[in-house]
């Protein structure tokens, strides 16, 4: 994947595209060439000349104050997540790249909570590889395995995908949340190494990581069609690991008393195999 050397520039840009004339309060005069405003109507409406925004799109200013940012981010309709990866992308200094990769490392505590949980349960990192998971979760999906990533089989292994029918809206959840996780660290060696793979892959790897969305990991509900026992809802926590920067503890669990709750306690107490992964991708 060709990472942008510049990604303030990038970002601002494929934002503006999304915001139509009409939404800015504006006329929508003349030929557009691209969808969206114009930069010379984000810098109107921002209150700054338009040969600044020019060099902030094209990388040769990179340290706009806040309250250019705060009026770029109105005029761009950004919400809290964007404006606070817009403010990543303008504080910090450039850096050498790392020669090597850091591993990420659970842990022993989160571990000994993670083998205790009836739930199923896992540690992932930052770009969502499968750190640690308990066996209630390899009941669930054998992909939710220590050397597993969810990127990766949510966009090329077709059994993952089978096992959810909202895969695609989950896929742009993930790409946003590993858009917030990456910031401006895009020479990190693991995001280049995925998003490379990925953007090789997946059409809709590249489609939604042109977008520019960001999201915080939340608390979620997410439907999974089981191969042995039927559809199930269930809810989705993310929570932070002390002491692990970028380590979060996902969890899966079903609404107390419900049908799915007792299909979840039969996957785990039978161990029922689901779906073999799949190695190989068409």
């Amino acid at each position: 994947m060709n990472a942008t050397k510049n990604a303030l520039g990038a970002y601002l840009r494929a934002r503006r595209e999304l915001v139509t004339p009409q939404q800015a309060g504006i006329p929508d005069v003349g030929v557009r060439r691209v969808p969206g405003l114009r930069r010379e109507e984000v810098a109107m409406l921002a209150g700054i000349s338009a040969d600044y925004y020019l060099r902030l799109e094209r990388g040769r200013d990179r340290n706009p104050s806040a309250q250019v940012l705060e009026s770029i981010a109105r005029v761009l309709r950004l919400n809290g997540d964007h404006v606070a990866h817009l403010r990543t992308l303008v504080s910090q200094t450039p850096r050498q790249r790392r020669a090597r990769r850091h591993p990420e490392t659970p842990p022993p505590g989160a571990l000994k909570l993670l083998d205790s949980l009836v739930q199923p349960a896992f540690i992932e990192g930052r770009y969502f590889d499968i750190l640690a998971s308990n066996a209630h979760a390899r009941a669930l999906s054998p992909r939710l395995a220590v050397g597993g990533n969810q990127l990766r089989d949510m966009f090329l292994d077709p059994a993952e995908q089978a096992l959810h029918p909202d895969w695609e809206s989950m896929t742009e959840c993930l790409i946003a949340n590993l858009r917030q996780a990456v910031g401006n660290d895009i020479d990190d060696p693991r995001f280049v190494e995925l998003a490379g793979e990925l953007s090789q892959g997946s059409v809709l790897f590249r489609e939604l990581w042109a977008r520019h969305e960001v999201r915080g990991q939340r608390g979620t509900t997410i439907r999974i069609n089981h191969p042995q026992v039927g559809g199930l809802t269930l809810n989705r926590e993310r929570l932070g690991i002390g002491g692990a920067e970028h380590l979060m503890l996902v969890v899966y669990h079903a609404d107390a008393g419900s049908d799915d709750a007792d299909r979840l306690a039969l996957i785990a107490s039978a161990g029922l195999p689901t779906a073999p992964r799949v190695d190989s991708f068409g």
